[in-house]
């Protein structure tokens, strides 16, 4: 019994290490990222209706991914080949990618801390939170084309 144990957390473990992707697992961080933020850009636009405790679950959700962040594993040396958009910048200037990371960190956590009561709030907080974003993919991502 203690082999059967033994082996299926060796197996366990294998599979785990198997899946430890630094370039699939940013990139499926950035895809929940921009799902949830597109759920905030459809009430801006008008597409769905102001809900504020809907608004504020997506921007606790926002909170808890951009808390997921982390750029040493994300981002590791190497990791700039493959199949990525992540411009070479992000590993010349790491401080600067971090920092621009932090900085969409706290301002998802004001808007968490203080959410917003209307649309206008909604969209003040989203055009500070896209401006975050934004500015990160025109210094650290490269352009599809």
């Amino acid at each position: 019994m203690r082999k059967l144990v033994l082996a299926i957390s060796m197996l366990a473990f294998a599979g785990s290490a198997a899946f430890a992707d630094p370039i699939q697992d940013r990139q499926a961080l950035m895809k929940e990222r921009g799902k949830l933020a597109g759920q905030l850009s459809k009430v801006v636009k008008g597409e769905e209706d102001f809900d504020a405790s809907a608004v504020l679950t997506t921007l606790k959700a926002l909170q808890a991914n951009a808390e997921k962040f982390d750029a040493e594993k994300l981002f590791p040396a190497g990791s700039d080949q493959g199949d990525t958009t992540a411009a070479p910048k992000i590993w010349e200037d790491m401080s600067g990618f971090k920092a621009a990371e932090d900085k969409l960190l706290t301002n998802v956590k004001e808007a968490v801390a203080s959410p917003p009561g209307d649309v206008d709030g909604l969209k003040a907080q989203l055009n500070t939170i896209g401006g975050d974003c934004g500015a990160c993919h025109q210094n650290y991502r490269i352009k599809k084309g």
